[in-house]
């Protein structure tokens, strides 16, 4: 799934923007850019928005993370910020030259925080309880420059699922597992997942882990992107 640049080395790293008038991209910031994620997805919607970058994973342990913050009471929303933070945290007290994006998605299902799940037999209990109905999924950004967080933002989607067999769903399951296993819900909407929603209010780049829009108009605001 990735395609589009991804710069290897933390020296080059940079991020940079389309100018019309050359065909070429020309860099508006020096500052060095780190995407704290393993993410195949968000790196290549980064990548296909002409911003170089390296994909580093904070490797944290979000599922037992994700466990503590049930318990400690925090919402799903605010569970997908916290652990973009972390995870941006982690890599700029690492990095501390460079500015990091940490990105971070939690399904929540009637105010429950829903995990990847372990195995074919969970995800199809996931879907069961997924179908026919609605769920939200948080996407997180949160920036963090020389070891201090300096833009954040969480964006919410509404998922609608159509209703859906037990046949149909073990079928999806056994057709899909390789691809899906790593995904919130089992589902990659950009492709096969499509077919298993009627409704979806939000934006496209969210569902996908990734909200571009707000991160580019933040560069815009701080005239690192000029139009």
């Amino acid at each position: 799934m990735e395609n589009g640049k991804i710069a290897q080395g933390l020296g080059s790293v940079h991020a940079s923007f389309y100018d019309l008038s050359s065909g070429f991209y020309t860099g508006l910031s020096t500052m060095e850019l780190i995407l704290a994620s393993s993410s195949p997805i968000r790196a290549q919607l980064l990548a296909q928005a002409g911003i170089d970058f390296t994909a580093l994973p904070a490797r944290i342990d979000e599922e037992a993370l994700r466990q503590s913050f049930t318990a400690e009471g925090l919402s799903p929303r605010d569970q997908a910020d916290a652990l973009a933070e972390m995870k941006a945290l982690k890599l700029s007290n690492k990095h501390p030259q460079a500015r990091v994006l940490g990105a971070d998605q939690v399904l929540d299902h009637q105010g429950q925080a829903l995990g990847k799940a372990a195995d074919k037999h969970e995800l199809a209990q996931q879907i069961q309880a997924l179908q026919g109905s609605a769920h939200k999924l948080h996407s997180a950004l949160v920036v963090y420059e020389a070891g201090q967080p300096v833009w954040r933002h969480v964006e919410t989607v509404r998922m609608h699922m159509r209703p859906l067999s037990d046949g149909f769903i073990r079928a999806y399951v056994d057709a899909h597992w390789d691809k899906v296993q790593y995904c919130v819900g089992g589902y990659r909407i950009e492709a096969e997942g499509i077919i298993l929603f009627d409704r979806i209010e939000g934006d496209i780049f969210a569902i996908q882990g990734m909200p571009l829009l707000p991160f580019i108009n933040w560069l815009t605001i701080r005239q690192e992107l000029t139009f």
